[in-house]
């Protein structure tokens, strides 16, 4: 007799859809050859050039050994320079900052350190997929707040004010947005933290992994640099999007040194710790890698600038998306689900797009198209999907 394994497998884990992100990245990969994609979040550039080397010098020097599990203290001192560079946040490279295998991993770390059963915990929707599953996974009740494109998917603070509950153990925080490309400007931002100064007992999780690609004029800023909310907020960032290391898994949480404390011990037991290789480049990216990421900002701007014009001049509606490589443009005009969209437009056109429901339900009628491809591609899908957008109204008629 045969064993049903289904029944063995966690009921959580099993109330959990695989991403929709990787099932339209392996369905164009099955046609490799005939595809665009513009599926994946993932910069078109190589690592730059300084930061390859320092990681290849690292493995001539033969450091190819376990790091300490919460990162070389070179590491963790580069990324504590990088900050108050950046964002003017001052953290303790010994106790405040843990090196983590992508920002992925400090999401999930955060979550296992800090929900306890029946916790909630307050989602921006639509978001990145992984917020909602490692609440899940930690056996925490998701309290979602849905944004709507007239506000061009920004948290509205009374939205926030409403869904804090007694239960509340943190709220996720991400701007610039995956999937949506919207941002929140300092004086928005200013607005969200007077709600969460009225609830001292709410820690903020804020994920800042594309805060360098933001096209906004004013500065970079961060959550944690209002001086009420620093001694509670954890910064979720990394180098695999704005530094184009995506292969090279390596990211960071900065906060609280009892909250990393906890993390690390998670991280410890479960990981132990981040690729030695990466942390060697990382280095190198913390401290020298502006330029670069400048430069790859301005041509991202450049793409963004044609995806958002190709998309208006195609007949979608779609709001002007100010960072990240996102755009989320409607499609509800052609009467089709998100999912029937990405399927037609994969298979009659071979592009690859994701659907914006996979990012919450109110990303329905939407769809993700990520503008990290090369202006080439870009330019031919754009062809492409005005073709289809005409052919599927005229068909509507």
């Amino acid at each position: 007799m045969s064993m049903n394994y289904n029944e063995k497998i966690s009921s959580v884990v099993n109330s959990i859809p695989p991403s929709a992100i990787r099932r339209f990245f392996d369905l164009a990969n099955e046609m490799k050859g005939e595809v665009i994609s513009l599926s994946i979040g993932e910069p078109d550039f190589v690592t730059p050039w300084r930061v390859r080397e320092a990681g290849i010098y690292s493995l001539e020097q033969g450091f190819t050994h376990y790091s300490p599990n919460q990162g070389y203290i070179e590491v963790r001192k580069a990324i504590g320079a990088y900050m108050k560079r950046k964002f003017s946040l001052k953290y303790d490279p010994v106790s405040q900052i843990i090196v983590t295998v992508g920002g992925s991993e400090a999401l999930d770390l955060a979550a296992r350190a800090l929900i306890n059963p029946g916790d909630e915990v307050i989602i921006i929707e639509p978001c990145f997929v992984s917020y909602k599953a490692t609440v899940l996974m930690a056996h925490g009740i998701p309290v979602i707040i849905p944004t709507r494109e007239e506000d061009l998917f920004k948290l509205r603070p009374e939205d926030l004010e409403k869904a804090i509950t007694p239960k509340t153990k943190y709220i996720i925080i991400g701007y610039p947005s995956n999937p949506t490309g919207a941002t929140m400007t300092k004086q928005e931002l200013t607005q969200i933290a007077s709600v969460l100064e009225k609830h001292p007992e709410v820690i903020i999780l804020s994920d800042e992994l594309y805060s360098e690609l933001s096209y906004n004029d004013e500065p970079l800023f961060s959550i944690a640099s209002f001086p009420s909310l620093y001694d509670r907020t954890v910064v979720v960032n990394g180098f695999s999007k704005s530094f184009a290391m995506t292969g090279w898994r390596i990211g960071f949480a900065a906060g609280p040194a009892d909250i990393i404390s906890a993390m690390n011990k998670v991280h410890q037991y479960c990981i132990m710790s981040s690729p030695t290789t990466a942390q060697f480049a990382v280095i190198e990216a913390a401290l020298n890698g502006d330029n670069e990421v400048r430069d790859m900002r301005d041509e991202y701007n450049r793409r963004r600038r044609v995806i958002y014009n190709g998309l208006n001049q195609a007949g979608l509606t779609c709001f002007e998306p100010t960072g990240a490589f996102y755009a989320f443009p409607s499609i509800r005009s052609l009467g089709m689900s998100s999912e029937e969209f990405c399927e037609k437009f994969l298979t009659e056109k071979k592009v690859a797009i994701v659907p914006g429901n996979a990012f919450g339900s109110c990303g329905e009628g939407f769809v993700r198209i990520s503008y990290a491809a090369s202006m080439e591609n870009i330019n031919e899908a754009l062809v492409r999907l005005k073709q289809f957008v005409s052919e599927h109204k005229n068909r509507s008629l």
